[in-house]
């Protein structure tokens, strides 16, 4: 660690003059030996670092959601060449040129902030052997020492022997329990960023290696810190675990404001979008137009959440516009949705079905002055025009009169004739 620590010897100096401006800034707080003073000068140091990679983890975000969306075109260039590697190499890399991607773009924060970790490490521990080193003169090499968090020196490690630790005026069993504590805060930090990288912004629809990968990763990172953390001081412990769980909050921050699409995190993201936009009629944010001006661009490429979203808002009478706003529309009440159901704003009443009258009822709402004209409801099935009736036979006769016929009504059972 000491031969890869002293390769980054040139940025010590740097490193070393921030923390001493910082010490400056809270040793006239709380007093410059106190571990109040150091401790907040290396966490100042870090907030320094990740406001200025601020860009470079945009970029490793557009990135890692470029390549989580080439996943399935890498996988078919495996399958296509896979007795040919550099065929598959050549494939690749003008996949990657065709897209604009670059799969070293989602290491980049790590990259560019592993020399200020070396370099603060080299400090610490030159601190350690009683070193000067950079802009840290005697006196302050001196006051470093003497500072202690919660009892354990900045200098000081897990696997340190007694009578080093000593030397530091501290107790032994007061570092170790330090250090244990702040190595588990480490990776559970370090855990609990992937996990919800990994259950709340990934896309669910599309199942490529890429999310084995980083289930895998979610595992292993923790046990590296574990394995790692007893060989750091103190100092840079403060640094580590500070810098986790500043990617942690910033991992939170971009779940809940950009997530990536198709995950669970755009569904909720989508849900409280809705819930503001019917609310208030219109789109105030910036960041929500940019989304809703994705959202309609896609077309009928759209996921099962932005599907929801949009269908919802025309029946809530808003119509998204290709710019990112919305406006209110009565022809969105009307659209149909996908399943071909009318999108009503209210239901309406059903209309009531007339009851059915019985004959007698019919008869009694007769008129007195003459019989009116059968309705169609009212009219018997079988019922004819008289001029197409015939004449039923009689028993008697064999025949009946017209007056007779037009006395009885509805069908009628004919008589078996008499046996003479």
């Amino acid at each position: 660690m000491d031969t890869i620590a002293s390769l980054f010897s040139f940025i010590t100096t740097p490193v070393s003059w921030v923390i001493v401006q910082f010490h400056k800034v809270y040793g006239a707080l709380f007093g410059p030996d106190t571990g109040w003073a150091w401790g907040l000068s290396i966490v100042s140091l870090v907030i320094l670092i990740r406001i200025c990679l601020i860009p470079l983890f945009v970029k490793q975000i557009k990135a890692t959601r470029a390549m989580q969306t080439l996943q399935p075109e890498m996988k078919k260039i495996q399958e296509r060449y896979k007795n040919d590697r550099q065929r598959q190499s050549e494939e690749m890399m003008k996949l990657y040129k065709e897209t604009g991607t670059n799969p070293l773009s989602s290491c980049l924060p790590i990259l560019a902030q592993s020399p200020f970790f070396f370099a603060l490490y080299h400090v610490l521990n030159s601190i350690a052997s009683n070193d000067t080193i950079g802009v840290i003169n005697k006196s302050l090499l001196e006051s470093a020492q003497k500072a202690h968090i919660f009892g354990a020196p900045l200098a000081a490690k897990f696997t340190d022997s007694s009578s080093k630790v000593e030397a530091l005026q501290a107790s032994l069993t007061d570092v170790r329990i330090v250090t244990a504590i702040m190595i588990v805060l480490m990776s559970l930090s370090q855990f609990y960023t992937q996990r919800q990288l990994m259950t709340k912004n990934v896309d669910t629809t599309v199942k490529t290696p890429f999310m084995q990968q980083q289930k895998m990763l979610m595992y292993v990172f923790p046990v590296i810190f574990a394995v790692f953390g007893i060989n750091f001081p103190v100092g840079v412990l403060v640094y580590w675990l500070t810098t986790n769980v500043w990617t942690m909050g910033q991992q939170m921050y971009v779940i809940h404001n950009n997530p990536t699409p198709g995950s669970k995190a755009q569904a909720a993201y989508l849900e409280r979008l809705y819930k503001h936009v019917t609310h208030r009629g219109k789109v105030s944010r910036r960041r929500d137009k940019v989304i809703i001006k994705a959202i309609v661009a896609k077309g009928r490429d759209r996921n099962e959440y932005e599907r929801k979203f949009i269908n919802g808002l025309n029946k809530a009478g808003l119509a998204a516009q290709s710019d990112g706003t919305v406006v209110k529309s009565e022809a969105a009440v009307a659209a149909q949705t996908e399943d071909g159901a009318p999108a009503t704003t209210a239901a309406a009443p059903r209309r009531q079905q007339p009851r059915r009258q019985t004959k007698a009822q019919r008869q009694a709402a007769k008129p007195a002055g003459g019989s009116p004209s059968l309705s169609k409801s009212d009219e018997p099935e079988d019922a004819k025009p008289a001029a197409a009736k015939k004449a039923a036979p009689k028993p008697g006769n064999g025949t009946r009169s017209k007056a007779q016929s037009g006395q009885r009504k509805g069908p009628q059972r004919p008589k078996s004739p008499s046996k003479k």
